[in-house]
């Protein structure tokens, strides 16, 4: 424990460091607890499978903002990122449960607003709304939502499985949620001191889509149970790509390498990085808020994966002393940093 005498910030540890810091001491009393903090979801020991539970907190002002993010969306997207970490555990998202804090500023119809978009992710996903609670807030709006799951035994993907000679793969594209928010964020500037300026989001519409209403990839872990696949470890990219390759390889213990030419960038976020003079491979690898799927698996299984739809072959892990690098098209080789998203 810190010395409770002295006061130390919750930025100089971050999300994980806090987290890791606040239950370490903390161990399983029940052995149906199979899997606990530390990766995409906690798993639970329920007979032939196995139940994958797992929980988000948005925080109106440091989540999102209701400024440029309609209510539907918001609802929809709160669903959406609490299943994409079911589906990082090779698992089913069956049901979820929802809890709200909202302070008077919001009428019964700006909450039935939010529900359509709950109600229309479940719809999607086939998941169940089978509780949740609801109270006041001093200030703003505060959504909690709960998603369990279920993966059959010896199924499960997690991120501690990856092997030195496994092949890493990407779901999807990558940066568009990262720039669709700049051209929001650009704009609500512009208009909070212009407000009779017109927002101009004409063709941005992907990568915008990308930031408000993204999508979990229920498709791909279908793709794997048709294919009988299952990968070595797996993590949703919602922190940015390095992040994610830093958690595989620290729970893994290995170093990995990716090769910038495999990438995949949309060419919308491609030219919209340009526009906004930033660089599109720093917007793929620390944007954040994809919601794809990051994830390894055996050599054998390559012939698997080769022919799948939106799946493209990034690189490969290595021996933890190898580090973990990022190899340009140049021929160069970069130490890869964290860059994307930071919760203090």
């Amino acid at each position: 424990m810190s010395d409770k005498n002295e006061r130390q910030e919750l930025e100089t540890l971050g999300e994980f460091a806090l987290i890791e810091q606040l239950t370490k001491g903390f161990e399983h009393k029940n052995k149906s607890t199979a899997v606990g903090i530390g990766d995409d979801a906690a798993v639970i020991e329920n007979g032939d499978f196995q139940t994958v539970i797992s929980t988000d907190l948005l925080v109106e002002g440091i989540h999102f903002d209701l400024t440029y993010v309609p209510l539907k969306h918001l609802g929809y997207k709160a669903v959406v990122v609490n299943l994409s970490d079911i589906y990082a555990m090779n698992a089913i998202p069956k049901q979820i449960t929802v809890s709200v804090a909202l302070s008077n500023r919001f009428s019964v119809q700006a909450m039935e607003e939010l529900y359509t978009g709950i109600q229309e992710a479940c719809d999607y996903y086939g998941v169940d709304l089978i509780g949740g609670d609801t109270t006041s807030s001093v200030k703003g709006l505060l959504l909690s939502v709960t998603a369990i799951g279920q993966g059959e035994k010896g199924k499960l993907a997690y991120r501690n499985g990856a092997k030195p000679g496994d092949i890493v793969c990407i779901t999807g594209d990558l940066g568009g949620a990262f720039l669709g928010l700049q051209i929001l964020e650009r704009e609500k500037q512009i208009y909070m001191a212009h407000p009779d300026v017109k927002p101009e989001l004409q063709g941005h519409d992907y990568i915008i889509g990308r930031q408000l209403k993204p999508e979990a990839r229920k498709d791909i872990i279908e793709q794997f149970a048709q294919a009988d696949l299952v990968p070595t470890s797996m993590i949703d990219i919602s922190d940015g790509l390095a992040s994610e390759l830093m958690h595989i390889c620290k729970a893994s213990n290995t170093g990995v390498y990716v090769e910038e030419a495999n990438l995949p960038i949309h060419p919308d976020v491609f030219q919209t990085a340009l526009d906004l003079k930033l660089d599109p491979i720093m917007c793929t690898m620390s944007g954040g808020e994809d919601y794809e799927l990051l994830f390894t698996i055996k050599p054998e299984d390559l012939d698997k994966v080769r022919f799948m739809a939106d799946i493209f072959i990034a690189g490969e892990i290595t021996e933890a002393s190898e580090g973990i690098t990022l190899h340009t098209k140049q021929g160069n080789i970069y130490p890869l940093k964290a860059q994307g998203w930071k919760h203090f």
